[in-house]
């Protein structure tokens, strides 16, 4: 023997070690190479929805734990021993054997779970006495690599349950409509037969069978003692499922935008635990289905929702589109992430960063008068004219002219670079390409980052009061949905400074947001009043398109967009009638919150004009107002100006008509007289200015008119009626004395007269054409103009 050893040692020699090499490199890498469905849970690791693996299998990704009452099941009743063998149970086989010799016949394998994890990871290959001591290498290997609870986890997400469901956890939702760890004994123990016979035994069919199978497990788990009397006797009185259930659906589109981000390699894992509240998600869907119905009377087929936590800087409820909109309007489109025309929403941003600037204080009076930039002619809503406006109900009624006029004066640049400094992402051109209409819609943005963009408003007060008046260094991060993203959310690391707009800009800001005056006719905004506190801004875009509402409080900002996923402008489709409502309803499904801290560290007490807003000069009637303490430019009051009075205060005098005992000193609040014109139709109590005393030197007057239309170097289109003629024209003028008597001319041709209301209609002939007007105190005023006819 020893010789028949030493003459073949090279070649035992040899088999051994090409058995030991298969032996550490038998197991593949990955050990399961097979498609997973997109699974995604709620922070409490409840199922929100889930995807059809490529194969067509539901077969969600491995969990991190086992379920100890399915754990209990399926050792009694596969391998009672798992815990005790090294991967082989040698009782096991040997009894197979002999059971198989008896039989004639392969009636049992003797495979323990390791076993059984090999066979699957081999997609089953064809019962022979070779594979059989395939699978006992490679289970022997598989547990010199693995513990035991990877093992038995392993067989869980991989085992068969019938039909297209693979592994625990999918069976677990498809059969019975709930977690794997949440299975009764009854339960655990029928998902613990099945995969022993998954293509005879379906809870479908052969339901006998099935039932005798569960209740002799259930009898052996009571014989061990696992179970006690009425635990057995609750669990055989249980019934056995129907046909497997469909999966819950409460985040489609958040589901299809994980598949998305999974592909693209921005999620490296398919199953993700998101931060959704299941119930704040489901009351919304209700709601927003509600909503979807009513709003459907009217054509108005989707919209859109989202709810962020501010202080965690999660999102908490995604409603990509209403439900039951139909796959005909759209229903599938995540209108969260698609680019829809602005409408006012970024009113609140160019007020913050003017204030910030001390381009205006909180009450600065805003021009609201009829203007033309080059051809562009922006309009409010009611297409009326408030004459001025102090900035703060200007942001409230959310008036168009006022806030045009701002970003001229703010800086169309400087506001365009701002907002991509906040991470508006969507401003894909340069701030020339938008011009003015940049702030009434004419960019465009998605509801997901305008929500974060009114949150980071909200952040950035709370994060002042709390961290000792200091700012984020990179306040632009944008809220996440995973919780695996969230160590990559907020990065704290602070600064003096703010990035962009400071804490007492921001305070201002949602202080106008809170005052929600609206015109009746754009909705019975009243009816919104509730018992909390919410800023909040509408917007509505150009051709009644989209319709927005985004709110805050110190916990919660929620964003809503209604409108039509195709673009179909409707009637009534208006932020304030359309989103307001839901987005109030959606505040009502979250809880009661405090109000933002007065960051008094970032404010400052200055003297301010009482009617103007502005610094107040030495003669203007005086308020103390707190201003943002970094002010570089504030502006001084030019609209109270000192004049001298006769004894009676009914002319203005000179020095050089009236001796200083004649004269008294008086602080007029004087608008130019084209805003004055409107001014005076809602603020009665405005004075208009004394004229001159006939004495003095008339020279000396400002002039008292100023034209409404047309403006300087107008060209005018006028059609041809029908009957060929052309149209008139109407000419409109503002004077300061509501008692002027004006005299009109055209091309030095007198025209008329007209006595409190200051408007012509002339129709002159084609070409350029010289309008002046005359009033009874001999002030003139002219203006050139050209007509042009077709």
């Amino acid at each position: 023997m020893i010789r028949l050893l030493k003459k073949y040692w090279k070649w035992w020699g040899t088999l051994l070690l090409a058995f030991l090499l298969y032996f550490i490199f038998c197991l593949p890498k990955p050990l399961f190479d097979t498609p997973y469905s997109v699974v995604i849970e709620d922070q409490e690791q409840n199922l929100l929805g889930a995807l059809i693996a490529k194969d067509g299998q539901w077969r969600f990704p491995q969990s991190t734990e086992a379920p100890p009452l399915f754990e209990a099941a399926i050792i009694e009743f596969e391998d009672r021993r798992f815990y005790r063998h090294p991967g082989i149970d040698i009782r096991a086989l040997v009894r197979a054997m002999n059971q198989n010799i008896r039989n004639g016949r392969i009636v049992s394998g003797g495979s323990t779970l390791s076993m059984q994890v090999i066979r699957l990871a081999q997609q089953n290959p064809k019962r022979s006495l070779f594979n059989k001591l395939k699978e006992i290498v490679m289970a022997l290997r598989l547990e010199l690599s693995y513990s035991k609870k990877e093992i038995l986890l392993m067989y869980c997400a991989h085992a068969p349950f019938g039909g297209n469901v693979v592994g625990l956890d999918a069976a677990a939702w498809r059969y019975y409509g709930k977690s794997a760890q949440l299975l009764s004994w009854s339960e655990a123990a029928t998902l613990a037969v099945l995969p022993n016979s998954p293509g005879l035994i379906h809870p479908g069919r052969n339901r006998a069978a099935l039932q005798a199978k569960r209740n002799r497990l259930l009898q052996r788990l009571f014989d061990k003692q696992q179970i006690d009397a009425i635990e057995l006797e609750l669990a055989l009185e249980e019934d056995l499922p129907d046909q497997p259930l469909a999966l819950p659906q409460h985040v489609p589109h958040l589901l299809q935008r994980l598949a998305q981000d999974y592909k693209a390699g921005l999620v490296q894992q398919p199953r993700v635990q998101s931060t959704i509240d299941l119930a704040l998600q489901s009351a919304a869907n209700r709601r927003m289905e509600q909503y979807q119905l009513q709003m459907a009377k009217n054509e108005i087929h989707n919209a859109a929702a989202l709810i962020l936590h501010i202080p965690s800087n999660t999102i908490r409820a995604y409603i990509g589109n209403a439900p039951g909109a139909g796959t005909e309007h759209g229903e599938m489109v995540d209108i969260i992430r698609a680019p829809r025309s602005t409408g006012s929403i970024l009113k609140p941003f160019l007020y913050s960063m003017a204030l910030e600037a001390g381009t205006i204080l909180p009450q600065s009076l805003l021009s609201d008068t009829p203007v033309n930039f080059n051809g562009y002619r922006p309009e409010n809503y009611k297409q009326d004219y408030n004459g001025a406006v102090p900035a703060d109900e200007a942001l409230a009624r959310s008036l168009n002219i006022p806030f045009v006029n701002l970003l001229k004066n703010h800086g169309l640049e400087k506001f365009h670079l701002e907002l991509q400094q906040l991470g508006m992402s969507t401003l894909h051109n340069g701030a020339d390409h938008y011009g003015l209409t940049l702030i009434l819609g004419g960019a465009e943005a998605n509801l997901e980052e305008m929500t974060n963009l009114y949150a980071r408003l909200g952040r950035t007060l709370s994060l002042y009061s709390q961290n000792s008046s200091q700012y984020l260094k990179k306040p632009k991060q944008d809220a996440v949905f995973y919780t695996d993203q969230q160590e990559n959310g907020l990065e704290i690391d602070w600064q003096k400074e703010p990035s962009t707009y400071g804490a007492a800009a921001a305070w201002y800001t949602l202080k106008a947001m809170q005052e929600v005056k609206r015109p009746d006719t754009e909705g019975e905004w009243q009816t919104f009043r509730s018992g909390r506190r919410i800023a909040w801004k509408t917007g509505t875009s150009f051709g009644f398109r989209d319709a927005w509402a985004i709110g805050l409080t110190p916990e919660y900002a929620v964003g809503v967009w209604v409108g039509n996923a195709d673009g179909e402008g409707r009637p009534g489709l208006v932020g304030v009638q359309a989103a307001g409502p839901l987005l109030f309803d959606l505040f009502r499904l979250l809880p009661n919150t405090s109000w933002f801290t007065t960051p008094f560290d970032d404010l400052k007490p200055r003297a301010v004009c009482a009617q103007s807003g502005y610094l107040a000069r030495s003669f203007c009637p005086k308020d103390s107002l707190l201003i943002p303490a970094g002010l570089e430019q504030q502006q001084i009051c030019t609209y109270h100006h000192r004049l001298f009075l006769d004894t009676t205060e009914q002319f203005q005098v000179t020095s050089e008509c009236a001796s200083p005992f004649e004269m008294k000193a008086a602080s007029w609040f004087i608008l130019p007289p084209l805003e004055a014109h409107y001014y005076r139709r809602y603020k009665p109590d405005y004075r208009t200015v004394p004229p001159f005393d006939p004495k003095c030197l008339n020279g000396l007057e400002r002039s008292p008119m100023q034209m409404v239309y047309p403006r300087e170097k107008t060209q005018i289109y006028v059609p041809i009626d029908l009957d060929g003629q052309l149209s008139r024209t109407v000419f409109e003028v503002a004077h300061n004395d509501e008692a002027a008597v004006l005299h009109w001319h055209i091309d030095n041709e007198f025209i008329g007269t007209t006595r409190q209301f200051h408007s012509m209609e002339f129709n002159p002939a084609a070409g350029i054409h010289q309008l002046t007007i005359v009033d009874q105190a001999g002030n003139r005023l002219e203006q050139t103009f050209e007509i042009i006819a077709k």
